[in-house]
């Protein structure tokens, strides 16, 4: 059996019914006080008129159930008359929040974390969300938790790697596939996913210091070697420049002082100080 799909249900003007009713309401008693058996018929009609009245508040929706099958939505704002034996089941069509806990997953490279997430959801199609799912609003949230904890093992909680993404380093990378997720996974409940973005994200609280440690001595390790990389390159850049102008003419041992001396100066995080060498390098 396939599912239902959402249908626009047959529906007439609220106030024209109303005035309709009141019609044979009146008319039914006026007959029967004249004695006319006829003026109950108009009654029973005009009485079974006033259940088929339904308001239907902007961005809300009345699902209409006619012994046990779907006949339609009434989707439009407004007073409306429908078929007064359906049953009528009210959705909300308005845009809705989920926040979710914060769940303790392990990330891509087995480190436990707390990450929690914010999804922005709404309900397309009222059929779907009703007839083929439970509880749409439980499904939501229970899938929600899902695809965050399969996000979570996808990326590693940060990475000092440019080619290498993480949970911190590629946010919008991160929600955008998240929100793909959830898209695939809700489809089938009638709820499309405005946006998801991670409202949380930390090592858990047992190894938080350590990997605060570990953090710290990556980025020194990083930072020093840009460091040196630029050191590198400023000593090269000098002995060229020397070279090229003639400015003095070394050999390989003096190459050799020059570029220890240089390395220290700009490599050493203390405040170098300067000796002056009156002597010779060979001597």
């Amino acid at each position: 059996m396939g599912r239902v799909q959402e249908r626009e249900a047959w529906k007439g003007n609220g106030f024209l019914f109303l005035v309709l009713s009141i019609l044979l309401l009146f008319g039914g008693i006026f007959l029967l006080t004249g004695g006319l058996a006829f003026g109950a018929v108009l009654l029973i009609a005009g009485l079974l008129i006033l259940p088929g009245l339904v308001i239907n508040q902007p961005n809300e929706a009345r699902v209409l159930v006619f012994f046990g099958k779907y006949i339609g939505s009434i989707r439009e704002d407004g007073f409306f008359w429908a078929n007064p034996f359906a049953m009528r089941k009210k959705i909300s069509l308005r845009v809705r929040n989920f926040d979710s806990e914060k769940l303790k997953v392990n990330d891509a490279d087995g480190n436990p974390i707390l990450i929690g997430a914010v999804v922005v959801w709404k309900v397309v199609d009222t059929a779907k969300a009703l007839f083929d799912v439970d509880d749409f609003e439980q499904f939501v949230a229970i899938q929600s938790d899902t695809a965050i904890r399969n996000l979570a093992s996808q990326y590693p909680y940060d990475s000092h790697s440019d080619d290498k993404p993480s949970l911190r380093g590629v946010p919008e990378e991160v929600a955008e596939t998240l929100r793909k997720e959830l898209h695939d996974r809700l489809e089938l409940a009638g709820v499309e996913i405005v946006e998801a973005r991670i409202s949380h994200l930390a090592y858990a609280p047992e190894i938080a210091q350590v990997m605060l440690r570990r953090q710290q001595a990556q980025a020194v390790i990083a930072a020093r070697q840009q460091i040196v990389e630029g050191a590198m390159g400023m000593v090269e850049m000098a002995l060229h420049h020397l070279e090229g102008h003639g400015v003095v003419q070394l050999d390989e041992e003096r190459k050799a002082a020059m570029v220890n001396n240089l390395m220290v100066a700009l490599v050493s995080e203390g405040e170098t100080h300067p000796v002056i060498n009156t002597g010779s390098l060979y001597t």
